[in-house]
């Protein structure tokens, strides 16, 4: 791939970007090695590096100094990337990690960039140029250390390194140069703290971390219970689910980035950078059913735990450290491309969304269906979130896509009537107690709503919601989800595709080809919908058109553009990830 690959404003294609990071934070790694999105020390933070979003706001850049050429993949089973540049004077490895310690994650930020030389003689640049957390603060070089420390709202970053050609340690930024030979190793790393004193190991510590931080990675991959069909996909989407994970307090970001436009029009950007019930309700679907416990363990601890503390007033997400979102603000900064506004927070807080009740009901059958057992607080709170729901049901609300107008949405229904099948089956294996009678009989009132007022007959297709003929990609998740996998639902896939496909990717619902790319999760889902319905030849078609549409290390966006395959929204985005690995899961016959 040719490395030169920004535009005249310093930005470039989604698809450049590689993800690493630690359980607690995110970078983004572009093609020509510069890390343009880094915020620290959790992945909610105000980004000291954020050129993602605006050309002047920060980047840590390393690269050769020549025209380069660029090879990249993850080391075997990890998130730590390797990228090989090669120039017409030699080549080079440049290994990118954020490092764990001994026993988890470490204390401390520690980013490492190591560079081996590998043939000939490459010059290589690098800057660490932070920016102004979003408008928030300014950065300055504070040398009184003996080792030049940047020093930003209230974050501390430490610049080390192993014969890394320190030039300029003065104003915002400090930079170097270096040049390698045949298995000469160097080495850049930024440790940074926040509101604390600031380690400053030694270097050649940080460079043993990256071994040890791929070690622990492929300890972890090792353990994971999969090994059918589309194996490398799965894993790999898996291992980006896990660096979404916020292992403080357990909780799961739905993407590690904020305000990357959903349209070229701008408009539609969003802040991600949240834990969703919704989304983690499908991350623990796929991580449950792909063996993984620790991960699954926390998240649904703290999901419950949270939802204690809400009682019936329901959040449909919260901050990664489980505080209610508070507003929005809107910095002043360009946009990825010109294309705004930046948005740091998110409107959809305080939503209705009648689906989260089937989401909560799902993650815990899942749990118990798993082998493990609810405590008795657990229960007591479902059995009134059951009760809730057998009133709620029958309320307008946002819907799935979180859209200002609150109408009957159908697929809202039908995560109430999840939330009661799955508390009726809780009961039946005795982890629940309560008015089961009355969750039968409300679950099968909205069977029957969905089955009178949730169908059109002129369009042979469930339908967005009664009285219009506009369809919503969403119920591919009741195909799944059992509600019905008989010929309505066959006819529905066929509508889908025939009014919302592009190729082989979906728009969300009706009307979204003028305003916005294919949604990724949506096809993926169909994969699903198309094998439970006992299609799973075009399944399988379907599939392998999809796969390959991830980028060059397997990195997936929230959208993709299906005139070019551009990226489109937040990256990495977890549902894409994670319908893609349920999607392999069903057609390998995974229960």
């Amino acid at each position: 791939m040719d490395g030169a690959l920004r535009d005249d404003a310093g930005f470039v294609d989604l698809r450049s970007y590689a993800a690493i990071g630690d359980g607690r934070t995110v970078a983004l790694v572009a093609l020509d090695g510069s890390i343009d999105w880094y915020p620290t020390p959790d992945l909610d933070s105000a980004p000291a590096f954020a050129r993602l979003l605006d050309a002047e706001e920060g980047f840590l850049s390393l690269a050769p100094t020549a025209p380069f050429s660029v090879e990249r993949r993850y080391a075997d089973g990890s998130n730590v990337l390797e990228t090989t540049y090669t120039t017409a004077g030699g080549t080079v490895r440049v290994t990118d990690s954020l490092n764990t310690g001994v026993a988890g994650r470490l204390p401390w930020g520690e980013l490492a960039r190591r560079v081996d030389g590998l043939t000939g003689s490459v010059e290589m640049a690098w800057s660490v140029a932070p920016g102004t957390c979003f408008g928030g603060a300014s950065p300055w070089v504070d040398t009184g250390a003996g080792q030049p420390i940047l020093r930003i709202d209230g974050a501390a970053l430490g610049i080390l390194g192993i014969d890394h050609g320190v030039r300029h340690a003065g104003g915002r930024s400090v930079t170097g140069v270096f040049t390698t030979s045949p298995q000469s190793r160097h080495l850049v790393a930024v440790v940074s703290t926040h509101g604390e004193p600031l380690p400053l190991p030694d270097p050649q510590t940080i460079d043993d971390g990256v071994d040890r931080t791929i070690a622990n990675w492929q300890s972890w991959s090792d353990a994971f219970g999969y090994d059918g069909e589309y194996r490398h996909a799965v894993l790999r989407s898996a291992l980006t689910l896990k660096l979404l994970l916020h292992s403080p307090s357990g909780s799961i970001a739905a993407a590690a980035t904020t305000s990357l436009p959903e349209s070229l029009a701008g408009g539609k950007n969003w802040d991600y950078r949240y834990a969703w019930v919704r989304d983690t309700a499908y991350t623990l679907h796929a991580l449950t059913r792909a063996g993984i416990r620790e991960e699954v363990h926390a998240a649904v601890s703290w999901m419950l735990k949270n939802l204690r503390a809400q009682g019936a007033d329901l959040e449909v997400f919260t901050g990664l450290n489980g505080d209610i979102p508070e507003g929005t603000r809107r910095p002043d900064l360009t946009g990825w491309r010109g294309i705004g506004p930046v948005v740091d927070g998110n409107p959809a807080a305080g939503q209705l969304q009648l689906g989260v009740f089937g989401d909560i009901f799902d993650i815990v059958w899942q749990y118990v269906q798993a082998g493990h057992a609810l405590d008795p607080a657990t229960m007591r709170q479902l059995a009134d979130l059951a009760d809730l729901a057998c009133d709620v049901w029958q309320r307008r609300d946002a819907g799935m896509w979180e859209l200002p107008e609150e109408r009957h949405y159908v697929t809202s229904k039908l995560g109430c009537w999840n939330a009661l099948r799955c508390a009726v089956l809780l009961a039946d294996r005795g982890q629940l107690q309560g008015p089961v009678e009355r969750w039968a009989s409300e679950r099968d009132r909205i069977r029957d709503w969905v089955h009178e007022h949730g169908w059109s007959e002129e369009r042979q297709s469930y339908i967005w919601y009664p009285g219009s003929t506009e369809l919503d990609a969403s119920i591919l998740l009741h195909a799944m989800s059992g509600f019905d996998t008989g010929p309505r639902m066959s006819s529905t896939l066929d509508a889908l595709r025939a009014e919302l496909g592009a190729g082989p990717l979906l728009y969300r619902y009706s009307g979204m080809q003028e305003e916005e790319a294919t949604f990724v999760a949506c096809a993926f889902w169909m994969v699903s919908a198309l094998v439970a319905v006992g299609r799973r030849g075009e399944a399988v078609h379907l599939m392998e058109e999809l796969v390959p549409l991830a980028n060059d290390v397997g990195i997936m966006a929230e959208m993709i553009e299906p005139s070019d395959g551009a990226f489109l929204g937040n990256l990495p985005q977890g549902l894409s990830h994670l319908a893609l690995i349920v999607a392999a899961l069903t057609l390998s016959g995974e229960s």
